[in-house]
């Protein structure tokens, strides 16, 4: 009888001890788990921002990593700054004021593409024929498999007189370099070694 009950206590006390061992790796599976959600909440969390809006609302953004959109921002800033430089308006402060942003994109190789237009008297024919210059943007191809970025530019302009309109074909190339953010410099690129590969007229339309 009394080794009976020895062997009662022997077979409580393990199962007192299996349902305490039951009871702490539960709890260590609990507080694994809350300090998981907890870390994955937490860093959802440093992907957001919260802008105020002139002091009104707030609006959330989501904050992404930069080099997810360098792609898309290195096309923009070459597109921008054919525009600047191509689009031209028959008035010599439109044309320094557009030449003047565009200088901020690029490195002195754009500038000296731009006094020698000047010497030739590109832009006083442009003046005095009261000409308008726009640029279509047909495709940037940008290789970012080296640093600078090789970048060709395929697109048209459009030479509007009073009488036509001429369209003419534009290749160019230059390369990007990684620069710094700022208000002249919105993306962060600099365009260098810019040259014109072809730019010569496709049809002319009478108008």
């Amino acid at each position: 009888m009394e080794f009976k009950s020895l062997k009662n206590i022997q077979t409580s006390f393990q199962h007192i001890r299996f349902i305490v061992i039951v009871f702490l790796v539960t709890c260590s599976v609990i507080t694994i788990y809350s300090v998981y959600c907890a870390y994955q909440f937490a860093e959802a969390q440093r992907q957001k921002i919260y802008i105020l809006d002139q002091g009104k609302s707030l609006m959330l953004a989501l904050a992404q990593d930069l080099t997810q959109n360098r792609p898309v921002e290195a096309r923009a800033h070459v597109s921008m700054f054919h525009e600047l430089f191509f689009t031209i308006a028959p008035d010599n402060e439109a044309i320094e004021s557009n030449i003047r942003k565009a200088l901020y994109l690029c490195d002195k190789s754009v500038y000296n593409c731009y006094q020698d237009l000047r010497a030739k008297g590109y832009y006083n024919r442009i003046i005095s024929a009261n000409i308008n210059q726009k640029i279509v943007i047909d495709s940037v191809v940008c290789n970012f498999n080296k640093h600078p970025y090789p970048v060709t530019t395929y697109a048209k302009q459009l030479i509007i007189r009073e009488t036509s309109v001429t369209e003419r074909s534009l290749i160019t190339r230059c390369y990007l370099l990684n620069s710094v953010r700022s208000d002249n410099n919105p993306l962060g690129y600099m365009i260098e070694r810019f040259e014109i590969i072809e730019n010569k007229d496709i049809k002319t339309i009478k108008r």
